[in-house]
């Protein structure tokens, strides 16, 4: 399934579903008030990922959501286990996966594998794949160019996501400009690190965000989604587009 396909030209904001639980509220609850925030404000796709949670609890948030809103553009990001993620998505009709890196990250033996073990999960579920090169908390073992990295990678997805060094630091616009060099239209996500202040210049370059942290208390991961970050950040976006 083609990005352009699946979104035209919304450059879409996907809102994280960390899977968060606690004492007070369990995951797929947590989650379900997050669902309701991001999409009362104008988000307009739905990750879930199994960041503080389980892969059984992002299976319970996408059959919640395929009995309840099936209208709604969701997709899941199983950190770990890419096999699971495309076997969720064909289960509860998730429309995207997410794989954190799909090039550059292996050795050359162990990357050849990667390849065929893509290939073969891809062609038996049609669903959007987004991947990640150069990509946070990931290594550099190709022995490739980061541009060598990005055209093989741009065979293994169907959208390429780029981030900063970490979860909530700020994706370096020179990276990203780098990455639209190679890529020229190719679909090309902006992963980490984006806010209401800097919403504007990514999307000039980019064809979606990735906001997690940003949306939540403090900003920070761990914090509970607010409304009012939510809000602010999709005006924002909407100003820009």
């Amino acid at each position: 399934m083609k990005f352009y396909d699946l979104f035209g030209s919304t450059k879409p904001v996907f809102g994280m579903l960390h899977l968060k639980s606690d004492a007070g509220m369990d995951a797929l609850e947590r989650a379900k008030r997050e669902i309701d925030i991001y999409l009362h404000n104008g988000v307009e796709a739905l990750m879930v990922e199994n960041y503080f949670g389980s892969a059984d609890e992002c299976a319970q948030v996408l059959a919640w959501l395929q009995k309840n809103m099936p209208s709604a553009m969701y997709g899941v990001n199983i950190l770990g286990d890419a096999p699971l993620a495309f076997e969720l998505s064909l289960r509860y009709g998730a429309k995207f996966i997410q794989i954190d890196s799909v090039c550059g990250h292996l050795p050359p033996a162990a990357d050849e594998k990667l390849a065929r073990r893509l290939s073969e999960l891809r062609a038996a579920v049609d669903v959007c794949l987004l991947g990640g090169v150069r990509f946070k908390y990931q290594p550099v073992r190709s022995g490739r160019t980061q541009e060598e990295d990005l055209v093989i990678g741009m065979q293994r997805c169907d959208a390429i996501v780029v981030t900063g060094d970490g979860t909530g630091m700020a994706t370096p616009e020179e990276k990203i400009a780098q990455f639209r060099r190679t890529l020229g239209s190719y679909p090309l996500i902006t992963g980490a690190g984006v806010t209401a202040d800097t919403i504007a210049s990514t999307l000039a370059v980019s064809d979606g965000v990735i906001v997690g942290s940003y949306l939540k208390d403090g900003h920070r991961d761990y914090g509970e989604v607010c409304e009012a970050h939510v809000r602010t950040f999709m005006e924002a976006k909407r100003a820009a587009c």
